[in-house]
């Protein structure tokens, strides 16, 4: 069975989170192996971002808590 959210096809979690949030997870969450130039970067964007849609910010927090609470690892 495919999940739909409008007309765009979900076929994995960071796509469900991608279109419900209106911008990529990463940006949030960042990427493995970034550097500290790259890391700055991504969270100016997301600051910008959150200057222009304030009421996406409980979103992303409760993205960022999710993905805390199931990270891999001890």
């Amino acid at each position: 069975m495919k999940s739909f959210i409008g007309r765009h096809e979900v076929r994995d979690h960071n796509d469900y989170l991608e279109l419900s949030l209106g911008t990529d997870p990463d940006l949030w969450l960042g990427v493995e192996g970034e550097s500290v130039s790259e890391r700055a970067a991504r969270l100016d964007a997301g600051l910008d971002i959150l200057a222009d849609d304030p009421d996406l910010a409980p979103a992303v927090v409760a993205v960022i808590t999710e993905a805390i609470a199931h990270r891999p690892g001890p």
